[in-house]
């Protein structure tokens, strides 16, 4: 029998133009949830991206206040988990429960917290349901270990340049919690923030408006 050192593929004739995550990313460990290990993360709510990238999860955080509307549709069309934010600054207390429960009867993998907050708030929704709950990081003062106290699964850890620097503070804190970061725009960095201690990277890719501008320069040429 052949020994294959790659996987086999298959790209169909209209689906080629796959948005592919940095392929540093897969240099992770990854972390498994129910049997399944997610390495690349896709931090958008563009149904368009998410239906045609390579990425093995979905994290759905946006800058309003969390919308049942908003988790059932991506997760009803996404081909894979979605980690729903519920909310944890303007939303809290028992508004921020409520959406917990309802993201995770309409299928969500994790749900996802901001980081201002509380761990009364914090430790109510891990109470409420029985999927992961990420809680994010901003810098290095976060008591951490009182995150993890209150209910907290997985640390989402979000501190721009300081990424890595964080990422390795929570590491020495808490060697075996699992840890997403963000990868910034480089396999630089990607690879700086996994040699931290991250499991799994969220990468944000380019808009709709960004990859467009390629494709209509394309047809520009022809």
């Amino acid at each position: 029998m052949p020994e294959y050192t790659s996987p086999a593929e298959y790209t169909s004739r209209l689906r080629h133009n796959i948005l592919q995550m940095p392929p540093e990313i897969q240099n992770a460990t990854g972390i498994v949830i129910n049997g399944r290990r997610l390495k690349s993360l896709v931090f958008t709510t563009d149904i368009a991206i998410i239906k045609n990238c390579d990425a093995d999860g979905v994290f759905a955080v946006y800058p309003f206040t969390p919308q049942q509307s908003i988790s059932d549709a991506l997760i009803k069309h996404s081909s894979m988990p979605v980690f729903c934010g519920v909310g944890g600054g303007t939303t809290r207390g028992a508004r921020t429960r409520t959406l917990a429960k309802d993201v995770e009867s309409q299928g969500a993998i994790g749900v996802v917290l901001n980081a201002p907050i509380s761990n009364e708030d914090l430790k109510m929704v891990s109470d409420s349901i029985d999927i992961p709950v990420v809680i994010t990081v901003v810098n290095k003062q976060t008591d951490i270990l009182a995150r993890l106290e209150n209910g907290a699964s997985i640390l989402n850890i979000a501190a721009a340049l300081d990424t890595p620097e964080v990422v390795r503070y929570a590491r020495s804190v808490a060697p075996n919690v699992p840890i997403i970061a963000t990868g910034g725009k480089t396999g630089e960095h990607v690879m700086a923030t996994i040699e931290a201690g991250a499991n799994a990277i969220t990468y944000t890719p380019p808009s709709t408006q960004e990859l467009f501008q390629k494709m209509m320069q394309n047809y520009r040429n022809l």
